[in-house]
């Protein structure tokens, strides 16, 4: 007897009234919950905390307060919330600027009605998604991060937080480009424990997000274990 699972919760923000309800209704239509819709980035960021969505389909050119703010914003409030960025820009710099604000992936507006279904399912249980040939330029500023010396967190102080064997065995996993439910099926835990243990070290090493985590990783050479 096959698991009965909730559906997955969705926002979808954009200042494009048509562009935004269809959307919406592409996502409803395929069997997701649509808790809310906003126009404006003020407005994204009070029905987000209200609404409490899985994940958060992001544009980027928002009025009222830009997405990577409102991005930033709700990510620190709530670590879990998965945003994906739906944006008609593929400038790196744009790209870049969304992750490093806590997006989980990245895709353009001329991604098919399936690709954004797949990508807000994915999406969801914390796979990076990103439009093709933006993944590289991810991973290439995650290891120019790692080469810059920035202060961090060292586990080898005394005092310092210490992560168990399994984190630390996710966090190597993480740092190789794994998706959670890779991680899961390497391990043999659910990808809910994966979360789980991703959230443990995010608190224990004071990251906030995987992009840090990422960096965090590759900065101590675990990609390479």
């Amino acid at each position: 007897m096959s698991e009965q699972r909730d559906p997955i919760k969705v926002m979808v923000v954009d200042d494009h009234p048509m562009w935004r309800d269809a959307v919406a209704r592409d996502l409803a239509e395929s069997g997701f919950e649509v808790v809310a819709t906003a126009g404006d980035g003020e407005q994204a960021v009070r029905r987000a905390m209200a609404a409490a969505p899985d994940v958060l389909v992001l544009d980027l050119n928002l009025p009222a307060k830009p997405g990577v703010q409102v991005c930033k914003e709700l990510v620190g409030h709530d670590p879990g919330l998965r945003v994906l960025v739906l944006s008609a820009s593929g400038e790196h710099a744009d790209v870049l600027e969304a992750v490093k604000s806590g997006a989980t992936g990245y895709l353009l507006k001329s991604a098919s009605t399936e690709e954004l279904l797949e990508a807000v399912r994915r999406t969801a249980v914390g796979d990076p998604v990103f439009t093709p040939g933006l993944a590289g330029l991810v991973l290439g500023e995650y290891r120019r991060l790692a080469a810059e010396p920035v202060p961090s967190p060292d586990t080898d102080e005394p005092g310092a937080p210490r992560l168990t064997d399994r984190e630390t065995e996710v966090l190597r996993l993480v740092a190789k480009g794994l998706s959670y439910k890779q991680i899961a099926e390497r391990l043999v835990i659910s990808h809910r424990t994966v979360q789980n243990h991703v959230q443990n070290t995010l608190g224990k090493l004071q990251l906030h997000n995987r992009v840090e985590l990422v960096r965090y990783a590759i900065e101590r050479g675990l990609d390479d274990a």
